[in-house]
């Protein structure tokens, strides 16, 4: 599992709401996780007892520390505390120290050298068999991960030391630049790109499938979201289109018909 996206997490102000706008754009179910101690929701694709990704609430702390609604990938490793001391050492940050989830797994939140940030995860689940997981593809999944980066070649040499992944296709897209694929175990399963000029910090951004995206950015505004670029074809082929949530988290769609 080295260097594969094993969870994405949403931290917002408003969870009841945030529910209810994914379940309507995305199809996802939201249900308690039961952990102790904590306020931590999952979201599923109906039919699937595993969750597709978390939700919880920004702690009055982190709204002190003015960290906005996101979203978060995790990254799965070998040793979190390793992997963590070899951000910081490569020029990178920990804003979270590794620590563990009891009967979770064990992790850590970092930044690369240019600031975005990505979570680091080491699981330790029960034995066992684990429940069936929806097909690659299937709506309600993540279909895509990108880094818009200070510097493109610059942040792909930092996370193929980090996670080693390796360039895949390499797409010219004219003025805005090259838009670098990398893949994990052979397959593309992200991109990144040195960011325009106007976004104005690198960051993560995390595409979920949905069946068709005219009839997806329709439900994103009707709930109260924005699209603030797209419906955009891409390479795929497929169509794309980048939102903002209710509460200004930003997350984006990607679907194989218009």
């Amino acid at each position: 599992m080295q260097g594969s996206f094993v969870w994405y997490e949403l931290m917002t102000t408003d969870t009841a709401a945030a529910a209810k706008f994914y379940g309507d754009v995305a199809g996802w179910q939201c249900k308690d996780s039961g952990m102790q101690g904590m306020s931590y929701s999952l979201f599923n694709i109906p039919g699937y007892d595993m969750g597709t990704a978390g939700l919880m609430e920004l702690t009055p702390d982190m709204l002190a520390r003015q960290i906005p609604p996101n979203w978060t990938g995790y990254v799965a490793v070998d040793d979190v505390d390793a992997k963590a001391g070899e951000f910081a050492a490569e020029g990178g940050a920990v804003h979270m120290a590794p620590h563990d989830i009891p009967g979770i797994g064990r992790f850590a939140v970092v930044a690369d050298p240019q600031g975005a940030v990505i979570c680091l995860f080491k699981p330790n689940m029960p034995d066992g068999p684990l429940p069936p997981e929806p097909e690659a593809n299937t709506p309600g999944t993540f279909g895509w991960r990108e880094l818009m980066a200070e510097n493109g070649e610059e942040a792909f040499a930092f996370y193929a030391k980090m996670f080693g992944w390796q360039k895949d296709t390499a797409v010219d897209m004219g003025p805005m630049g090259v838009y670098q694929l990398f893949g994990q175990g052979g397959a593309a399963i992200g991109g990144m790109m040195t960011k325009p000029a106007d976004v104005p910090m690198p960051f993560w951004g995390y595409y979920i499938n949905v069946e068709a995206i005219d009839a997806a950015a329709e439900r994103v505004k009707a709930g109260g979201g924005q699209v603030i670029n797209g419906p955009m074809e891409v390479p795929g082929p497929a169509w794309i289109i980048q939102c903002l949530d209710p509460q200004g988290a930003y997350f984006a769609l990607v679907a194989m018909t218009r």
